[in-house]
């Protein structure tokens, strides 16, 4: 046999046989994980899972396959949680089981395992840890930070009231309030809404939320694994990425030439600070990459998702015109209009409480949460779940459970009410996720709905352009996260 023809069969065999051992390798995995669909080989449930309407797809294996089953994303494994009590028993109850992070694939080229959010092991611990405390210190959830919010409320009344009650589109009046808030925390200071600067990095933030969002974003982080070869909508996020990156890189430079070691102004200079403590430490994970990159996801995160709520909120209660003059009642019955509202006020403006709740369960802004990961191989109902092996808590079927709301399907504050008009909780109330993995602005983002949503309420009305029964709440796109559909409306001064 020539050797052209004996290399082309060699090719041929060990193709065969890699198929083989892959194919061998999935079926022994599978014997352990919960059931679900059969995959094909290398192209796992691409017959079942249509990657452009991912959760449609894996709701409907929930219906089949119950609250915890797996699914193939290509090649590899992923399983899947919904309901209340599967999220609960995963994420709460083996909380350090399911405490590792997968990042999303669409912005892995940018994080790459760095930063608070999308690290694990002793890097995450370490960088949680130091942030918490100091956005603690620096006022998350104490008078100081209640009081920069109620200051940021002041310079949005003003800019709704130059829209003269004319009809506007709210996304970057509300993105640019509610990023000044972290900002406070992060640069130490707030931005003029006109600066260029700013302006340009709320479009970026809010561009790459969309676009994570989209069909070919979640088309890519399902197949990433063949796709990563091709430019795509990943490299325009990671494009955008790299644009916000630089500007932090600049101010962080900014902070460095300035930087007062007995004086730290910000979250910035408190790193750059343990950088320099730890400067002799081969290991630290204090380094400007771990710096600039926490930055970097504390303002995009801090920014989208309780801007985006707000979008949803303004919808909701022009859509539901009753459930906003309620709202106006309570608060000019219990505060009036000469103060303006704090967070105080929330045990005394339960319905005002339950209707900021209900937007947030309602909105369902992040209704696939971000991917977890199990730390070791891990028991689950009779499971077993290799190491490494990436798992989904559908934040959505906890937040629609109907066994945790009355009405799951529909927008109604009672949920969060009960019989005397108090406010109650929800175990199924998990918009931040939970476990170990709870957003670490949690706290920061409740009070900033808050205070924002009855500030605003307290001094107009919220008037839509066409009748509440033709309001459409169809989200703009329903992916890694749901985005509210864009509309125009009037502020109506009270």
């Amino acid at each position: 046999m020539e050797l052209p023809g004996a290399v082309s069969l060699f090719l041929v065999i060990y193709t065969f046989v890699l198929v083989i051992l892959t194919v061998m390798r999935d079926l022994s995995r599978r014997k352990t994980l919960p059931p679900g669909p059969t995959p094909l080989p290398f192209l796992g449930n691409i017959m079942q899972i249509k990657s452009t309407e991912l959760l449609k797809s894996l709701l409907k294996l929930h219906e089949k396959y119950g609250p915890v089953f797996t699914v193939h994303f290509g090649p590899r494994p992923v399983v899947v949680l919904c309901g209340h009590k599967a999220v609960k028993e995963a994420l709460v109850d083996k909380a350090e089981e399911f405490s590792g992070r997968v990042t999303n694939a669409t912005v892995d080229d940018t994080f790459q395992g760095y930063g608070v959010i999308f690290s694990n092991g002793e890097r995450w611990k370490q960088l949680r840890r130091f942030s918490l405390t100091i956005m603690r210190n620096f006022g998350m959830g104490k008078k100081t930070i209640e009081e920069r919010i109620k200051e940021e409320s002041q310079f949005l009344l003003q800019e709704f009231r130059k829209t003269n009650e004319k009809p506007f589109n709210p996304t970057f009046f509300l993105s640019r309030a509610v990023s000044n808030v972290v900002s406070s925390i992060l640069f130490g200071s707030r931005f003029d809404y006109e600066d260029k600067l700013f302006q340009n990095l709320m479009q970026s933030s809010n561009d790459i939320f969309r676009l994570m969002s989209t069909p070919s974003g979640q088309r890519y982080d399902v197949y990433y694994s063949f796709l990563k070869y091709f430019r795509g909508t990943q490299t325009k996020i990671n494009e955008l990425l790299k644009q916000v990156k630089d500007v932090i890189a600049d101010l962080v430079k900014l902070n460095q030439e300035t930087l007062d070691l007995n004086n730290p102004r910000n979250y910035i200079d408190c790193f750059l600070i343990q950088m320099e403590k730890e400067k002799d430490n081969p290991d630290s994970e204090f380094t400007i990459r771990n710096l600039e990159l926490s930055v970097l996801i504390l303002l995009f995160a801090g920014t989208e998702t309780v801007s985006s709520t707000l979008r949803y909120g303004f919808l909701f209660l022009m859509k539901y015109p009753e459930v906003q003059a309620k709202m106006h009642e309570e608060i000019d019955r219990v505060i009036g209009q000469d103060r303006p509202p704090n967070i105080g006020d929330r045990t005394l403006l339960p319905y005002v409480d339950a209707v900021v709740h209900e937007v947030q369960r309602f909105s369902d802004l992040i209704p696939l949460d971000l991917p977890h990961m199990v730390m070791r191989d891990t028991e689950f109902r009779g499971y077993m779940i290799p190491k490494g092996t990436e798992v989904y808590p559908l934040l959505n079927t906890v937040l629609f459970d109907p066994t945790m709301f009355k009405t799951p399907y529909a927008f109604n504050p009672e949920h969060f009410l009960d019989e005397n008009g108090r406010f109650k909780k929800s175990d199924a109330f998990v918009p931040f996720s939970s476990g170990k993995r709870v957003c670490l602005g949690e706290t920061l983002a409740r009070m900033e709905l808050f205070i924002f949503l009855a500030t605003i309420l307290q001094k107009f009305e919220l008037k839509p352009l066409v009748a509440p029964k033709d309001i459409d709440l169809t989200p703009h796109e329903v992916g890694f996260g749901r985005i509210p559909p864009y509309y125009q409306l009037c502020m109506i001064s009270r």
